[in-house]
């Protein structure tokens, strides 16, 4: 339930074409709105009653959690049937988006390569194919790496998705792990979709994969610096990673010995290394870190601090010295900015720090001098962005040599763009993005400068550029975005207790039309996570279209404090739920969205956010997607026996805590479905094989509603299984493209403008 990249113009709906859409029944709708002739399918109910804290509720789809029941199969693939039915007069519309979608992604895509020690890195997409490959070639001198690219004998391929998916019908690896010495790749594979990743180790200097005893249920991975010594975790019954256990990847796998386990089931453990390699670390869901020396790593691992709670810390290496990074308030530089993150390199520290919700980095001089006490004493360069760009993300940056650090700068309206900063002379260079590719050359990359004031925090504004060689140019370095034809708004929403809650608004300038057009808001607030506002091409459809597609920062995801998080969860999950349906409302009463005419998106543990709202305000939305939803939330929190229950008990309570109980039961979507009430079209997405949000909850959600709400509104909910995937679905760049296509094409659907193409 947690969460782990030839524009073409439409002519908008018009409000006039879409006047017979409002909050009235499904009954006034029919004329409007294709349904099929069939009734959708009717489930069995068997009675089942649940007791606790003295309330007893009554869940007569109790049956469901068993998917090894027939009757359950059947119903899901009735339901698969009837979703089709809905949808068949969209077969042209989804046509259309799936070839616009596909005019965007270009034929072949590769990354830039990354450096890491003698070797260059860099992914690749073949023209044709749906997944990448991981490929690498030794770099011999200093040339174009671009004229370089394609001497496919000098290159190797160390990893090839595609295959994958040949092998087990679809692909879903987990992690990868090149070796210190480059001779070996650890790597994990899901081959049923249900994330019970196994182990896999192929020796590069062969090509083929090293014959070993199977293990299953691994999750992280992390070399020793022998390059043969290899520590790895694997998971409980419950899928809680709890152990963590030693292998020589050159043996079969028999004397794999178990050296350290975590019996506390509110904690889960995590092996990786130090940056600079020097020492193993098994973190236990960030609170505690216990390491171990890598060039002895069966001398037993050893605690490194107390176990404090809430308190969460991050570890480093560097010259003998260990770094912590907590959550504790003191991290904070000052009321403005907080430290999120750090990675560490020989020469460098780079700090992703966050301002008022808006990403910041800066690199420091290493090594630190002892008892600093203020960041401007350490005179640190804040890297150059583009002013409000919405994410950042490191590249791979495994050099720990390296004076050159990558990242990933994207936003609703800029293309995924890598920008190399060296940090030795501080200057920047845009190296490719998304649509077009920079010449990487040592040689012939232009390299920019910015002056660094403490207004701008590395923002780029008054800026000279330094060009080829070092030296002075006077151009200026080009972020292209889209701005001139998409406008992305960063609004403050009131909410009912009157925090300011962050929503990102983005629309065309062309098609949008003030308190005329459709719109859609999406959500996650849940574990801290930052939603993702990162570039995608597919949503250039629905904006051309017309539509405003809105982003709320609510209580429970990431934010630049800490306690943004901790305020959506428990007992305060109402405020993420309140935030959604504020921010709802503002785009409607700021006229950036028709109030007949606005869709809510919620995935996995965000789908309680619509589900939630719908619950309360009924009317709120025109139509509601709930992907792989996390709906059933009492029931699934009061069931140990499911996989990341007793973790999430941390998140959203123990239903066992009398007041924890009254809490979720306040907000559980599943728990909350109003009788006789019109609800909003539906789109609900499944996957059978899921082990993080159960394939019945999403099953269970349309079956009462079906069996409570107004029953002809409820022939607009509709039920899509995925009878083989996991969580992820797992579905590769043209997948992505069909999937997302079927969900665009409800929404026009049910908002009336299907037929307008």
């Amino acid at each position: 339930m947690a969460v782990t990249y030839l524009l073409r113009r439409y002519k908008p709906a018009t409000i006039s074409s879409v006047l017979s859409f409002s909050t009235k029944c499904f009954v006034g709708r029919t004329s409007s709105l294709s349904v099929p002739t069939e009734a959708p399918p009717v489930p069995k109910k068997i009675p089942f009653a649940i007791s606790s804290h003295g309330i007893t509720r009554q869940d007569p789809f109790h049956w469901m959690k068993n998917t090894d029941d027939t009757d359950f199969v059947d119903f899901l693939k009735r339901e698969n049937s009837y979703s089709q039915a809905f949808m068949a007069d969209t077969e042209t519309l989804r046509h259309d988006l799936v070839s616009e979608m596909k005019t965007r992604i270009p034929e072949e895509i590769f990354t830039p390569p990354e450096r890491w020690g003698q070797w260059l890195y860099r992914q690749y997409i073949p023209k044709g194919k749906e997944y990448p490959l991981l490929c690498r070639r030794l770099e011999k001198g200093k040339t174009n790496w671009l004229s370089g690219l394609f001497r496919g004998e000098e290159e190797e391929v160390v990893l090839d998705w595609n295959q994958i998916a040949e092998q087990f019908g679809y692909v879903h690896v987990g992690v990868c792990r090149v070796s210190p010495d480059h001779n070996y790749l650890a790597y994990t594979v899901d081959p049923e979709g249900g994330e019970r990743f196994i182990l896999q180790i192929k020796d590069l200097r062969t090509g083929r994969l090293v014959p070993r005893l199977e293990v299953d249920g691994v999750v992280s991975l992390a070399w020793a610096l022998d390059g043969i010594t290899l520590f790895y975790t694997v998971t409980d019954e419950n899928q809680r990673p709890h152990r963590v256990v030693v292998t020589n990847v050159e043996s079969d796998g028999r004397d794999d010995a178990v050296v350290f386990t975590e019996r506390d089931s509110s904690f889960c453990v995590d092996i990786t290394t130090t940056k600079d390699g020097k020492f193993a670390q098994a973190e236990l869901s960030c609170f505690q870190v216990y390491i171990v020396n890598a060039d002895k790593p069966m001398a037993g691992l050893q605690r490194t601090r107390e176990r404090v709670p809430g308190v969460q810390c991050f570890l480093e290496h560097h010259n003998g010295f260990f770094y912590i990074l907590t959550n504790s308030p003191s991290n904070a530089i000052n009321d403005d900015v907080v430290i999120q993150d750090m990675d560490m390199f020989n020469d460098y520290l780079v700090l992703y720090l966050n301002k008022k919700g808006l990403p910041m980095l800066c690199s420091i001089d290493m090594p630190i001098k002892a008892n600093t006490k203020h960041m401007d004493d350490l005179v640190p360069w804040y890297f150059p962005l583009p002013v409000d760009s919405c994410s950042v993300a490191p590249g791979s940056n495994h050099d720990f040599q390296s004076s050159i650090y990558r990242v990933v700068l994207s936003s609703p309206v800029i293309p995924d763009t890598i920008v190399d900063y060296d940090v030795s002379r501080r200057l920047f260079s845009i190296v490719q993005q998304e649509g077009g590719v920079v010449d990487n050359s040592d040689s012939s990359k232009p390299w920019y400068t910015a002056d660094r004031s403490t207004e701008n925090n590395g923002q780029l504004n008054d800026r000279t550029s330094e060009g080829e060689d070092g030296q002075l140019d006077s151009r200026m370095p080009k972020w292209e975005d889209l701005s001139d034809t998409y406008v992305c708004e960063r609004q403050e929403v009131s909410s009912h207790d009157g925090v300011e809650v962050p929503l990102t608004i983005l629309y065309s300038r062309e098609a949008w039309k003030k308190s005329e057009s459709p719109g859609m808001l999406i959500g996650y607030g849940a574990y801290g996570e930052v939603l993702d506002k990162s570039w995608c091409t597919n949503r250039l459809s629905m904006l051309d279209r017309g539509w405003v597609i809105a982003f709320a920062d609510v209580r429970g995801g990431g934010s630049g404090e800490f306690s943004w998080h901790k305020s959506g969860t428990r007992s305060l999950k109402q405020n993420s739920i309140q935030d959604f349906i504020y921010s709802a409302k503002y785009l409607v009463e700021k006229g950036y969205v028709h109030r007949h005419h606005l869709a809510a998106v919620g995935y996995s543990a965000g789908a309680i956010l619509p589900a939630a709202a719908m619950n309360m305000h009924p009317s709120l939305f025109q139509a509601v997607i709930l992907k792989v939803p996390f709906v059933d939330v009492l029931n699934t929190l009061s069931d140990p026996n499911l996989p990341l229950t007793l973790l999430d008990h941390e998140e959203f309570g123990n239903p066992d805590n009398q007041t924890d109980f009254g809490s979720i039961l306040s907000y559980s979507p599943y728990d909350n479905i109003r009788k006789d009430v019109c609800y909003p079209s539906m789109l609900v997405t499944t996957s059978f094989h899921d082990s993080r949000v159960g394939v019945w909850e999403g099953a269970k959600w349309v079956a009462k509603i079906r069996d409570s709400t107004c029953h002809d509104c409820s022939r607009a909910v509709i039920l899509k299984t995925n009878m083989n995937g996991g969580h992820f679905g797992e579905g590769g760049r043209y997948a992505q493209c069909e999937e997302t296509a079927f969900d665009y094409a409800f929404l026009l659907k049910v908002m009336g403008h299907h037929n307008n193409r």
